[in-house]
């Protein structure tokens, strides 16, 4: 494979020497023990500048370099000032192990396939270089059809700074340039303070981009090319999803750009954990780490040197889940329905334990991606203001298990504590509720109900359903800041 680095429009230059994959990493343990609180009113205040090889990485990820100080890494420079409001420009149980980054690497016939194609072809794409080959477009199938749609949407994004680089994925949100992407795809999983990014979209163009802002929480990010001819992605609603319904992943995996694999939707709602050196300093979860044998972490970049090693707390993401092969450079490319659109943000992949150091088994069929609709707003929010805004509950809360005290399957999230004049007290909620779901969302743990609340957007609205005294109730709340407390 070959990339471009900066020259002119055409010349081609190999890729450094790729070093060997860092080792996966255990998580957290998801079955807490009673009586450790999970706390969940954390801070979400804009951390410190990072600097590069500190450590300091974004949420979402193992730390990448040398061991840090455990300081959250800060938005790279580039961040767009708040801008005045606008109208929307672009279309509508916790797995708690170490997390491999699907980011950076260093279908039969369906009704309508045809249609679907041509229309692809008529949407002002048809001046560009075809991207997914079709060579009998009398028989093609929902896969290929999406893939044609999609697939010009999806760049390939590399990253360079102090010496490391690293590929990664995009989607074109809108004809202004801002593209979707992950925090760690950016900063080179957190060890990149001011790096360079260059993007090359699917008609080969190679563009120079400015960060406009990072949301380390939901591992998602923004940048900015100056082009015109665009493809925006068209962008669906995850609400919609099915478990089993079809799935395309579009992206760079292994640095190969425009590559294509489907699958299916293998669950919805699903929790993950992720280490993250750049999470609040008081961790999402106060457990040490546990090898099951299997472990989730995000790719490292692909021919950089980073590894998971420092990364000290950890994050929760609702993800959706599915076995369409994703694997080293997928995160930030494009989850797709049959329709060709966007359902999903690629962002982590699950590997079985590293063997020898820098081996990794790579793909295994459990891939996981955020959300659109979670994206999408994150996404505005960033555009507009810089940055994005988190909910804020303001209860600790620890796994309720089943009846029997030795069972280790929770059912949900038992208030601990109730912070004082917060929007759970407001609410009504107290110490011996079990949180079971926040807007229709199953909650089975601590960790999921923290993922559930943060997906919310500050003074967003949540109706919480709860067991109390073994009797079912529910509440409205209106969400507080995450980054005011």
């Amino acid at each position: 494979m070959t990339d471009q680095y900066g020259g002119p429009e055409g010349t081609e230059r190999p890729l450094p020497p790729r070093p060997p994959a860092p080792p996966s990493y255990s998580g957290t343990a998801s079955g807490a023990t009673q009586g450790n609180p999970q706390t969940e009113p954390l801070t979400n205040a804009v951390p410190p500048q990072g600097q590069p090889g500190e450590g300091n990485g974004p949420a979402g990820y193992g730390s990448y370099g040398s061991a840090g100080s455990g300081t959250a890494f800060h938005a790279p420079a580039g961040t767009a000032p708040a801008r005045e409001p606008r109208a929307k420009k672009f279309g509508a149980g916790t797995l708690v192990v170490g997390m491999l980054l699907a980011g950076l690497f260093g279908g039969g016939v369906a009704v309508g396939a045809n249609t679907l194609l041509e229309d692809s072809n008529t949407a002002g794409q048809a001046s560009q270089p075809q991207t997914v080959v079709v060579n009998d477009k009398d028989n093609v199938n929902s896969v290929t059809a999406a893939a044609v749609k999609a697939s010009p949407s999806v760049v390939t994004i590399e990253v360079a700074a102090s010496g490391s680089t690293g590929t990664g994925s995009g989607i074109i949100l809108d004809d202004d340039g801002h593209i979707l992407t992950n925090t760690h795809v950016v900063t080179l999983g957190g060890t990149a303070a001011d790096p360079v990014v260059e993007v090359q979209t699917a008609d080969g163009r190679v563009l120079t981009a400015t960060i406009v802002g990072t949301d380390p929480l939901s591992d998602l990010a923004v940048i900015k090319v100056d082009a015109p001819n665009l493809t925006p992605a068209a962008l669906g609603d995850s609400g919609n999803l099915n478990v089993g319904d079809t799935v395309i992943a579009i992206g760079a995996p292994l640095g190969l750009s425009g590559t294509v694999t489907d699958g299916i939707v293998s669950t919805l709602n699903r929790t993950i954990s992720v280490q993250s050196s750049a999470a609040p300093e008081e961790s999402e979860s106060s457990d040490e780490p546990e090898d099951n044998g299997f472990g989730f972490r995000f790719a490292p970049p692909d021919g950089s040197s980073q590894d998971q090693s420092t990364a000290e707390s950890s994050i929760f993401l609702n993800v959706v889940q599915t076995d369409a092969a994703i694997n080293h450079g997928n995160s930030g490319g494009a989850l797709v329905n049959t329709d060709g659109e966007v359902i999903g943000v690629n962002v982590a992949i699950a590997s079985a334990a590293s063997g020898a150091a820098g081996e990794d088994s790579g793909n295994i069929g459990v891939g996981f991606a955020v959300p659109i609709t979670y994206a999408e707003r994150v996404a505005e929010e960033i555009i507009d203001n810089g940055s994005a805004t988190h909910g804020y509950l303001g209860v600790s809360v620890t796994p309720a298990t089943a009846s029997d005290s030795s069972s280790t399957f929770t059912v949900g999230a038992e208030v601990a504590e109730v912070v004082a004049g917060s929007p759970g007290e407001k609410a009504g909620l107290r110490k011996g509720d079990v949180v079971t779901s926040v807007n229709g969302i199953p909650v089975t743990d601590a960790q999921s109900l923290t993922a559930a609340i943060r997906m919310q957007p500050a003074g967003g609205k949540a109706t919480i359903d709860f067991t109390r005294d073994g009797k079912t109730d529910s509440v409205d709340v209106t969400l507080g800041d995450s980054a005011k407390q």
